[in-house]
């Protein structure tokens, strides 16, 4: 175990992405599980992330305005396509999003065959490099995040219709997938949301949130202390914590 690991140097920037991301899938992630479209966040992660694999293999700069501009066109036309089979095929939209996801992850494998350092592509969008977000990276996700959830309590998203939600949801995702990779963007959406379906009310929201702070904070720290993988870290501590929400809130409204 290495306490002098605990540097707020590098662990700060990483708790904050974390709350940033937090901000805006605690709500989003109640509004999937309530339209039961739980795998929505890994089709769309995929996509924008299928975005970004297209981009640096045409040869755009790694990070640059065109990558982000890639990213998030390709994540608003998978969230345009999901309108599109809600409205056209709403029983099957489940399934229809896991077509997406897998027909995504493929096309990026195809798209980084040839590419020496596929694998480590590969890797950063599905685990992420939370432990490297920079201050600009943090202001362009506080920024957004802010636009979003002002935008989700105003109503706003509402009143666009069908890809209000989807529009909202592929912007929320693209900024977060390349700071946190897929499989957080996925825990954050999911976990603190289930963990309190037993919850209601503003009371729900304030425990969402503190599930996915207090699990931010500690798997961070967990894997500093054991030098261990910080993204898979946190969606175990993710888990955990959801967990003894969800048993409390089961004991407390029986």
């Amino acid at each position: 175990m290495n306490w002098s690991a605990l540097d707020w140097a590098i662990l700060g920037p990483a708790l904050i992405a974390g709350l940033l991301v937090l901000l805006t899938h605690v709500p989003m992630g109640m509004q999937v599980l309530d339209r039961g479209i739980v795998f929505i966040d890994l089709a769309i992660a995929q996509i924008a992330g299928l975005g970004v694999i297209a981009a640096n293999a045409a040869g755009l700069p790694e990070g640059g305005i065109a990558v982000q501009a890639a990213a998030v066109g390709a994540a608003l036309l998978g969230a345009m396509l999901l309108t599109w089979t809600e409205r056209r095929a709403p029983q099957q939209q489940e399934a229809l999003i896991g077509v997406m996801f897998i027909l995504a992850a493929c096309a990026g494998i195809l798209l980084l065959a040839r590419n020496p350092h596929g694998g480590e592509h590969l890797k950063d969008l599905l685990v992420g490099q939370i432990l490297w977000v920079n201050k600009t990276q943090l202001l362009w996700l506080g920024g957004l995040s802010a636009v979003l959830l002002a935008a989700l309590l105003s109503g706003a998203v509402r009143g666009l219709g069908r890809f209000g939600f989807y529009g909202a949801f592929a912007l929320a995702v693209t900024a977060s997938v390349q700071l946190v990779g897929v499989y957080l963007v996925f825990s954050s959406l999911i976990i603190p949301a289930l963990g309190t379906r037993a919850w209601h009310g503003r009371r729900r929201v304030v425990a969402a949130y503190l599930i996915g702070a207090i699990a931010y904070a500690l798997g961070l720290a967990m894997s500093a202390l054991f030098d261990l993988p910080s993204g898979a870290v946190i969606v175990w501590t993710l888990a955990a914590c959801g967990l003894a929400a969800a048993w409390r809130g089961g004991r407390a409204f029986k």
